[in-house]
């Protein structure tokens, strides 16, 4: 589960890497101003939306349990 989670953050930040790369260039190779970031940003949000999603899935199957500070203690 670690790992898995892991490599969800890693393909995040790179998506919101590569967001900034073409944010830098000044347009693509088609000539559209900030087509290609708006991509890469669509996918950073997918991406999260689909760890979310996951997150709570794995929750509910009893995959993983809440930890930290307990409440009414």
């Amino acid at each position: 589960m670690k790992w898995l989670v892991s490599i969800f953050f890693l393909a995040i930040v790179g998506s919101l890497a590569g967001a900034l790369f073409f944010m830098m260039r000044r347009t693509d190779s088609d000539g559209a101003k900030g087509s290609r970031m708006a991509k890469a940003l669509a996918l950073r949000i997918g991406l999260s939306v689909g760890l979310f999603l996951f997150m709570l899935f794995a929750y509910l199957m009893g995959w993983i349990e809440p930890t930290g500070i307990r409440s009414g203690q």
